[in-house]
């Protein structure tokens, strides 16, 4: 059925009125095209309603957030004289106002994934708007790809417009295959100021402060911080103040975001997240304070910590948010950073920083694992995408590459999928209601007053709210995914969660339910206090974390951690939000990790052998083994021997002296003179391990064991017996006494009284006459007088200088002109 034309009415002449029919002919010629246009031009509200009265179908627009979704729904509506759900409506998690009669949708990136994933072919869908393209959010990228896969293989007809407030649009029209069609703004002109953080003062103090500097002017003042806590504490630092103060962050209840958009009597102060930097108009403003920074989600990998990160924001983003001043007027901006300071030109994209296991997720369940054959803005890292599904094979989401019916379902929730499988797993044991009521809490990044996760749930039942909201919501969504799935029989029996134990129902009563629910998120952030601290405590992942000062946590012998992440250079990551857990809930929340091993280790200048159980790294215990494997013990004392070297063995002056006499005939010959440094000896200890060897065990041992022996063991017989002869310990000089070699240093040396080489022109050798010796000699004190490796050569040049120094200083002593004439002596 064709839908019917979509009369407009007269629309506000915003800049990009005028470029309309130019847009919608742009886009039905070529499919796909890409839409620059600075924030306020009405690229959000006015292009969709241009597209839908153009052409048939429904229009949908993604957006990067909930706020902004709805916020772009209401304003479109309004153009139209209609409540939200008639002509245009919108969509987030939990919340729908549409239609049959809807022909302009506004949902969530995340929102519109799902809809994909369920119909690849966007069924009555005509075109699609990603707003917004340039804050590279990783839905928003996902979604780009997905988009252009369906539209080269199911939809070809689909038109994809990308929209973006920045002029680097290169890549993306590539990606499109589309032209860039540049709208200009009609911005009033805005005078940019800085006002730093004084020595010592946090970001919001200096924002209040910079908010008073700029209320006496005209319009309402905009703020930017990065996240609800920072503005809760501006709200404190602006009491008294003669204005509103309204916060503005994704995670208000909609009726107090929707008070921050309405302006109202008195002068206004928003302080708002990212969320007003592009796709939501704040009226009003005439004076923007930056504080400068963004939340944004960060992964350590190697530690296992995911989490918000604050960071400097880009270029691009401060530019963006200074435009929000000069929409209505002339405008002023104070940034609070050193003008001159270098900021990155663009935001770092999403898809190179954050956790990828949802991401994974989404391509195993359209069909392609590893992203092959997709057109990516940026491609997903290899390692990070790897990782997650890693973590979806353990969820029992992926088998091999391929998704399991599982693992639809834990993507049918729409949550992260360790929080999806928190929720279908921790339904079955400790009950739907409280499942989802962990789980909210979970998924919402706001600062609660308590670190303590059961804590904070008490908190949060007796206000109620939108986390009330939500968790019934989830709570409604994951009892009809299990009436879904009946089992044999047509019976709703529950076959036992991957890598849960069914004892897990007994070990989480009231007080434990959600230290288990938090565990079959992250089983890898169980932790068990160390040993003699109150506070610091190692997870399952191998990581040592911390409580903050003051958490009601802290002596908890077993914790389920939630959140936790590490500041760059602490020694510790910090515990963010967690439950109370102990060792039987963590045995049976997560059995894949528990292992039984024996383990035969150098550790503390010893052998140690012992039969371990572990969950991940944390000893659960430990009882000594008896009659370990002789090659696990070879093995553990080699360890030791290359952590702390061969110095552990017994070097008599004799042993040293070996090394250093075969170490240099190694390097002057070569083979078969085997190399005797510490890294070879070790890289094949096969060449010399026997004996005593066998059977030591410490430090101890190892000190009473000659390396003489092993150092002769070493020599090919061929050539042993020339070892004496190539590098013997001492030279014998025509004076009739033998002096002993010092091989130490390279080359070696050999120490002499001047006297004793009296009338010898030749320079003594080693290695058959291939290495002179470095002579030092001596003065009758012992004292060197020169050094040469050329004896003929210091009789001529270097004597003359010596004799004329020393004969009078020792006058008993030979001190001839002619050196070469006198016979050598003591």
């Amino acid at each position: 059925m064709t839908a019917q034309p979509l009369r407009l009415p007269a629309l506000p002449d915003l800049p990009v009125r005028a470029h309309l029919e130019h847009i919608a002919g742009e886009l039905d010629a070529a499919g796909a095209a890409v839409l620059v246009a600075p924030p306020g031009t009405g690229k959000t509200t006015l292009v969709p309603l241009a597209l839908a009265a153009a052409q048939d179908g429904r229009v949908l627009v993604a957006e990067p957030r909930r706020l902004a979704a709805r916020a772009a729904a209401a304003r479109m509506a309004a153009l139209l004289g209609e409540p939200v759900g008639e002509t245009v409506g919108y969509a987030v998690r939990g919340d729908r106002k549409a239609s049959a009669r809807t022909r302009v949708e506004v949902v969530t990136s995340g929102l519109l994934l799902r809809r994909l994933a369920a119909d690849p072919e966007l069924s009555g869908v005509t075109a699609v708007v990603l707003d917004e393209c340039h804050e590279r959010h990783l839905d928003a990228d996902l979604l780009l790809a997905l988009l252009l896969d369906a539209r080269a293989g199911l939809r070809p007809d689909l038109r994809v417009l990308a929209t973006s407030a920045t002029v680097a649009t290169s890549r993306l029209a590539e990606l499109l295959d589309g032209p860039v069609i540049e709208v200009p703004g009609a911005a009033f002109p805005v005078e940019i100021g800085y006002q730093p953080p004084l020595r010592g003062e946090r970001i919001e103090a200096c924002v209040a402060r910079a908010v008073r500097a700029l209320l006496a002017g005209p319009g309402d003042v905009l703020a930017f911080l990065p996240g609800a806590a920072e503005i809760r504490r501006t709200q404190a630092a602006l009491a008294g103040v003669d204005a509103d103060v309204l916060p503005l962050h994704g995670r208000l209840p909609a009726a107090e975001q929707d008070r921050a958009l309405t302006p109202g009597p008195r002068k206004r102060i928003v302080l708002a997240t990212a969320v007003a930097e592009s796709s939501l108009t704040v009226p009003g403003v005439r004076a923007v304070v930056d504080g400068g920074l963004a939340r944004v989600p960060r992964t350590d990998h190697r530690r296992g910590l995911a989490g918000l990160v604050t960071v400097r924001v880009s270029a691009a983003v401060a530019d963006q948010r200074a435009g929000r001043a000069g929409r209505e007027g002339p405008g002023r901006v104070l940034r609070c950073w050193p003008e001159g300071e270098l900021l990155p030109r663009f935001p770092e994209p999403e898809i190179r920083t954050a956790d990828l296991t949802r991401l994974a997720l989404a391509l195993a369940e359209w069909g392609t694992p590893d992203g092959s054959g997709l057109a990516w803005w940026d491609p997903p890292p290899e390692g990070p995408l790897r990782a997650g599904q890693e973590v979806l094979r353990a969820l029992g989401a992926l088998a091999g590459d391929s998704i399991t019916e599982r693992g639809r379902r834990i993507a049918a929730l729409g949550l992260h999928p360790r929080l999806g499988r928190a929720l279908l797993d921790g339904a079955e044991l400790v009950g739907a209601r409280t499942a989802a009521e962990v789980v909210a809490r979970l998924d919402d990044d706001a600062v609660t007053d308590s670190a303590d996760v059961d804590t904070a749930l008490r908190s949060l039942r007796r206000r109620g709210g939108r986390w009330r909201e939500e968790a019934r919501r989830l709570e409604r969504q994951v009892c009809a995914l299990r009436r879904s799935r009946p089992g044999p029989g047509g019976n709703e029996r529950h076959s036992r969660p991957p890598g849960v134990d069914e004892s897990a129902v007994r070990c989480a009563p009231e007080g434990r339910a959600a230290a288990l629910v938090v565990a079959l998120a992250h089983p890898e952030r169980l932790a068990r206090r160390r040993p003699g601290t109150e506070d610091v405590y190692l997870l399952a992942g191998g990581t040592a974390v911390e409580l903050a000062p003051g958490s009601p946590l802290a002596g908890q012998e077993w914790l389920a951690v939630a959140v936790a992440d590490r500041t760059p250079g602490a020694r510790h990551g910090t515990v963010r939000l967690a439950a109370a857990a102990d060792r039987d809930l963590a045995e049976v929340a997560a059995p894949a990790l528990v292992e039984t091993a024996e383990e035969v280790a150098w550790e503390r200048g010893a052998v140690v052998a012992r039969q371990v159980r572990r969950l991940g790294a944390i000893v659960l215990e430990e009882r000594r083994l008896d009659g370990p494997d002789p090659e696990r013990l070879r093995a553990a004392l080699l360890d030791g021997l290359r952590s702390e070297g061969l110095g552990l063995l017994h070097w008599t002056p004799h042993a040293r002296s070996l090394r250093d006499r075969i170490a240099t005939l190694h390097r002057v010959l070569g083979d078969p003179w085997p190399d005797v440094s510490d890294e070879a000896l070790l890289a094949d200890p096969g060449r010399w391990w026997s004996g005593p060897l066998t059977t030591a065990r410490s430090r101890a041992d190892l000190a009473k064991i000659d390396a003489a022996p092993i150092l002769r063991g070493l020599l090919d017989p061929r050539v042993a017996g020339r070892l004496d002869e190539l590098a013997p310990e001492r030279i014998a000089l025509p004076s009739g006494r033998r002096f002993a070699v010092d091989y130490s240093t390279d080359p070696p040396v050999l120490a002499v009284k001047l006297q004793e080489l009296l009338g010898v022109t030749t320079t003594p050798t080693i290695a058959g006459g291939r290495l002179p010796l470095v002579l030092h000699l001596l003065s009758p004190a012992g004292r060197p007088a020169a050094v040469t490796s050329d004896l003929a050569s210091f009789w001529r040049t270097g004597y003359p200088q010596v004799r004329a120094e020393l004969r009078g200083r020792y006058p008993k002593h030979a001190w001839p002109v002619n050196p070469l004439g006198e016979a050598p002596g003591p």
